[in-house]
């Protein structure tokens, strides 16, 4: 699907943009209007034109909040808090000294706090104890009662942050009745701008803390707990449910078996070859100008040195090998909704490989077709087409299950 750009990543992360409009999280002519102030394949442009919308629209909110109009307020700051992450998304030459990075995290951040204390549900920004330190988290609850409520556990990817939380699963779960707690974990959102804390492929040291904690919240009935894993939290939250099995159910939206695999497919086979081989002098010149030359591979490596912690696009490649779910997928015991994008653009094949690896688990596969505008990977606008098929399995699952 081309979105206002040719060029593939510009037209998938405009897409994601536009797409969270169904939850209040961007207005169509605005995204037109900033897109057509990009030339295509022009990081610089991209962020320039992304920044000033985000900055106009949340001038605008708060004007609209400092003049008592709450509604007003809120509506232009969830979008501002979209379009901050947007402007954000292609500033990877040097991500962890950026200044403009954090800048424009911190400003996605607190206009998305802000209009959450606008809402009309519960909203709470919590601090889950790690190893060490803590996890940034919030909790969504459907009310301000301690009623116990069933309740997803949100894991984003490889470049989400935990305001998009809430316009890939808690607005939706929230109008079913279902509380959201939403971690960033290391690697991701604040947990790597502010702690810089880098991604683990064993999710499970991070999920079981997240758990615990979950635990401990009166709101949280113990045995309705379910995990989504949105984009690379596919793999990390089976991973996670192949070692601790105190959730009800899990959500893999879409699936994704092997990283490294999937990544590998991204390039030329002589180059994964010699990657492969530790032949970096031969590999690296050659990854160098296909990144030059291609959006969407330039961004995907140079957002792994800073999200992984590596220091080379070869060592990087070679660490997406421990992403996978080998030796663990058939110790999933629960029931898992796979869910499969046919025209993803990244993933392609990785859910229906991850469902046949679930051999222990009750597993329900969905592919969502691109006849329905569906196909994108994440299903990327058409969240209340994904959203419909998530809650409608997660009702049925969780009634049988509990």
């Amino acid at each position: 699907m081309k979105f206002l750009f040719e060029d593939e990543s510009f037209s998938f992360e405009t897409l994601r943009a536009a797409g969270f409009a169904n939850y209040g999280g961007a207005d169509l002519a605005e995204v037109i209007v900033t897109a057509g102030a990009i030339p295509e394949g022009d990081e610089a442009a991209w962020h320039r034109a992304w920044k000033a919308t985000a900055q106009r629209v949340d001038a605008r909110g708060r004007e609209s909040l400092t003049g008592g109009h709450r509604v007003s307020a809120r509506e232009a700051l969830l979008r501002a808090s979209n379009y901050y992450r947007t402007a954000e998304f292609y500033r990877r030459d040097d991500p962890t000294h950026d200044p403009e990075v954090r800048d424009l995290s911190r400003r996605s951040r607190e206009s998305f706090v802000t209009a959450m204390g606008l809402l009309d549900f519960s909203f709470e920004a919590v601090a889950i104890p790690y190893q060490d330190t803590t996890l940034p988290g919030y909790l969504y609850r459907v009310d301000d009662s301690e009623t116990p409520r069933p309740t997803i556990i949100y894991t984003s990817g490889y470049d989400s942050t935990l305001e998009e939380s809430y316009f890939a699963i808690a607005a939706a779960a929230l109008a079913r009745g279902y509380n959201v707690l939403a971690v960033d974990g290391p690697g991701q959102g604040a947990a790597l701008r502010e702690q810089r804390l880098v991604m683990r492929p064993d999710w499970e040291a991070v999920i079981t803390p997240v758990i615990d904690f979950a635990l401990t919240r009166t709101e949280v009935a113990p045995t309705k707990i379910t995990l989504f894993g949105y984009s690379l939290g596919g793999y990390l939250v089976a991973r996670a449910a192949a070692l601790d099995s105190r959730v009800a159910a899990v959500i893999l939206d879409d699936g994704i078996y092997d990283f490294h695999a999937a990544i590998a497919d991204a390039l030329p086979p002589f180059v994964s070859a010699w990657i492969d081989e530790g032949n970096d002098q031969a590999a690296t010149p050659v990854l160098s100008m296909l990144m030059r030359d291609n959006t969407a591979l330039r961004w995907a490596l140079r957002n792994g040195l800073w999200v992984m912690g590596r220091d080379t696009v070869t060592d990087l490649a070679r660490a997406f090998r421990d992403y996978t779910l080998a030796g663990v997928a058939d110790r999933i015991t629960t029931a898992v909704l796979v869910l499969d994008a046919e025209a993803d653009q990244f993933f392609k094949g990785e859910p229906q490989r991850a469902a046949a690896a679930m051999t222990n688990a009750d597993v329900t596969l969905v592919t969502l077709p691109e006849s329905e505008g569906a196909g994108e990977h994440c299903h990327m606008g058409a969240m209340a087409r994904a959203h419909q098929t998530i809650f409608d399995w997660l009702e049925c699952t969780l009634t049988e299950r509990i």
